[in-house]
């Protein structure tokens, strides 16, 4: 089986050589000092106070690999819709796209069913990029729970977690899903499918729009914002909000916001992610996490008061230190944010 990991940092590296190690051929698609030292030297990763090191075709051109049966896509959701045309040497007639990304996918309303199916959110893909050029029907959907990092280029640390959460967007148990299920299991992943993988994204996205841009704003661990009596109830709030627009999309949300703000204070003295970003000079990845949600509560007819008042500050920050990535060509046709859904036509796509 040939997969190819389209974003081989701290995610797509550990699953890399994981894979690898189980016998899958695998290849990678990186760029810079990474690539340079993944080439060099192989891909390295620390896991259980062990090295493991893996040798496998590396490039910054997808055209030297060619077809994939498997393209799980690693990137942040701002470079996977910049990299979107350059993946389509890596897709053959059958090959399946994993969107191995946090926050909301690009994809999301395909195959979702009622009155929304189709919509496109312009948030996460302005100009249908993604959707055009990589199609929705390639689409596996993937949670991502692992803690890794890049330590030095060419070297991946594991920190904790194992699992994924995978589900194709039309609800069924295909052929595919089994065979990418197994070869995760195969490689010591700890998958789980489940028939409605969108409930999994919110379960996930839930504390991931809160926290992040907070910590963001306030240079705060998780367990000090879960546990400060002001910043709690700010969470819980645009929690509340999440979930009535979640709830209008038919998503059923497995905990409570009590329980979902308390795993986050028993994760203990953690950075997130966007706040590593940021201490790093990396983009922030906003739009997937808050933007998207603000968006969809446009669509859904749904107030966000809160959401959008951390929205105005975190952004107003990122563009302040430079991070936060602009899609070039997001003023070429699609609309700005909030203004509501991007329907398909009857005869032609948007």
């Amino acid at each position: 089986m040939k997969v190819c990991i389209y974003g081989a940092g701290a995610i797509g590296g550990y699953m890399a050589v994981l894979l690898k190690r189980s016998g899958v051929e695998v290849s990678l698609v990186a760029r810079g000092k990474h690539l340079a030292a993944i080439r060099e030297h192989g891909l390295k990763l620390v896991i259980d106070g062990k090295e493991r090191v893996e040798r496998m075709p590396a490039t910054d051109d997808p055209l030297e690999l060619g077809p994939q049966d498997f393209v799980i896509v690693a990137l942040k959701a701002h470079q996977a819709w910049e990299a979107a045309e350059r993946m389509r040497p890596l897709l053959g007639p059958s090959t399946a796209v994993v969107t191995a990304q946090n926050g909301v996918p690009w994809w999301y309303f395909y195959r979702h069913g009622n009155e929304f199916e189709g919509t496109r959110l312009a948030s996460v893909d302005p100009g249908d990029r993604q959707w055009n050029a990589i199609g929705p029907e390639r689409v596996l959907g993937c949670t991502v729970y692992p803690a890794t990092e890049i330590v030095a280029p060419g070297v991946i640390r594991h920190i904790y977690g194992d699992r994924f959460g995978l589900g194709e967007p039309n609800r069924m148990f295909t052929d595919r899903l089994s065979r990418l299920s197994q070869m995760l299991r195969a490689a010591g992943l700890a998958p789980k499918v489940y028939e409605e993988i969108r409930d999994d994204i919110w379960i996930k996205l839930w504390g991931n729009l809160c926290f992040n841009p907070i910590s963001v704003l306030t240079n705060a661990t998780l367990d000090v914002m879960a546990t400060d009596p002001g910043v709690q109830t700010l969470v819980r709030h645009m929690m509340l909000e999440a979930q009535e627009i979640g709830e209008r999309f038919g998503i059923r949300f497995r905990v409570d916001v009590e329980r979902r703000i308390a795993g986050a204070a028993s994760v203990g003295a953690h950075r997130t992610s966007m706040l590593q970003d940021f201490d790093r000079k990396r983009p922030l990845e906003l739009d997937a996490l808050l933007k998207a949600v603000q968006e969809m509560g446009r669509i859904a007819d749904v107030s966000t008061p809160y959401i959008d008042t951390i929205w105005a500050l975190v952004e107003q920050k990122a563009r302040l230190y430079g991070l936060y990535p602009a899609y070039p060509d997001a003023e070429l046709g699609a609309p700005p944010a909030g203004c509501g859904r991007v329907r398909p036509q009857a005869t032609a796509a948007v």
